[in-house]
């Protein structure tokens, strides 16, 4: 059996915006859900260019005296300080988000933005297979 890898935890489409759409565009879908908490921004075909946040619109924006409908994301984006590998296997990501202190991060394949990895669901996913106390290990012969 192959171990699990950041594709198999990850949640697949995040919230993305074009590079040159408009900071106004990037409130709206901030504010019409209340459970995105960033915009990946992307260019040439998935290409990952960086994120923006309610903290990145205000910083960037508002607290600079800008027109929102005038900047566009690709002026505005932080560029992700980490990303991991699709292909990565799931208990080192783990290691990694742990180690960082990271809650969520992009995951890329060769540059693409294909999902995000979140620090919860990775727990929760290793503690399934954790065997219960007295259950045997996978692979142990119990005679």
């Amino acid at each position: 059996m192959s171990a699990e890898t950041v594709r198999d935890a990850m949640v697949p489409e995040p919230t993305t915006l074009a590079a040159g759409a408009s900071a106004q565009e990037a409130g709206q879908c901030l504010a019409d859900n209340g459970e995105v908490r960033a915009i990946f921004v992307t260019e040439d075909g998935g290409r990952l260019l960086g994120v923006v946040t309610r903290k990145t619109l205000v910083r960037g924006v508002v607290a600079a005296g800008l027109d929102p409908r005038s900047v566009t994301l690709r002026e505005i984006a932080e560029p992700p300080n980490y990303t991991l590998d699709a292909g990565l296997e799931l208990d080192g990501a783990f290691r990694f988000l742990e180690e960082q202190d990271l809650e969520r991060v992009p995951v890329v394949e060769e540059g693409r933005l294909v999902g995000v990895l979140s620090r919860a669901v990775v727990r929760r996913r290793l503690a399934e297979d954790e065997p219960t106390e007295g259950e045997p290990e996978s692979g142990s012969l119990v005679l």
